[in-house]
């Protein structure tokens, strides 16, 4: 197990949903560190480079439209495996075949709007926080909790 940083973002129907909070405080409770955090309206331009590897794809218009719809919470999180640690805590893509006890699992419905995105992998993430994220945006800071989350 390594420390790494992922991606998170609060699509626009959990902002309008008022489900920013319990959400994050999910990662959070899970012992996972918030290192970046703003809200942003999405341009065209960004929404195009996040989902550039859709383009082409049925869905991909509808995709540009509804991300850049509403503003979103985008966040840098950090923790040991943060990729698959939030991927697991997050639920499959399709709420459907969320687990209960997922974000998705426990509040979504549609695949359309299931509330929040987070990297697939530690490349991508990777990729990602630089579309949305310059380096003075992160910031690195112990918790007197870490000792007790994260093994030395």
């Amino acid at each position: 197990m390594r420390m790494e940083r992922t991606l998170v973002i609060v699509k626009p129907d959990g902002v309008q949903r008022g489900l920013i909070g319990p959400l994050l405080s999910r990662l959070e409770a899970r012992g996972l560190k918030i290192v970046g955090l703003k809200l942003v309206q999405v341009s065209q331009d960004l929404a195009a480079r996040h989902y550039a590897e859709h383009e082409g794809k049925p869905f991909y218009p509808g995709l540009l439209k509804y991300i850049t719809s509403a503003p979103v919470i985008v966040a840098c999180v950090e923790g040991t495996s943060a990729v698959q640690m939030v991927r697991n805590s997050v639920g499959a893509t399709n709420p459907l075949n969320a687990a209960p006890g997922t974000v998705r699992g426990d509040l979504a419905l549609d695949i359309g709007r299931n509330l929040i995105h987070a990297s697939d992998a530690p490349a991508t993430a990777e990729r990602e926080l630089a579309l949305w994220f310059q380096d003075a945006e992160l910031v690195s800071y112990e918790r007197a909790t870490d000792r007790w989350i994260f093994e030395s």
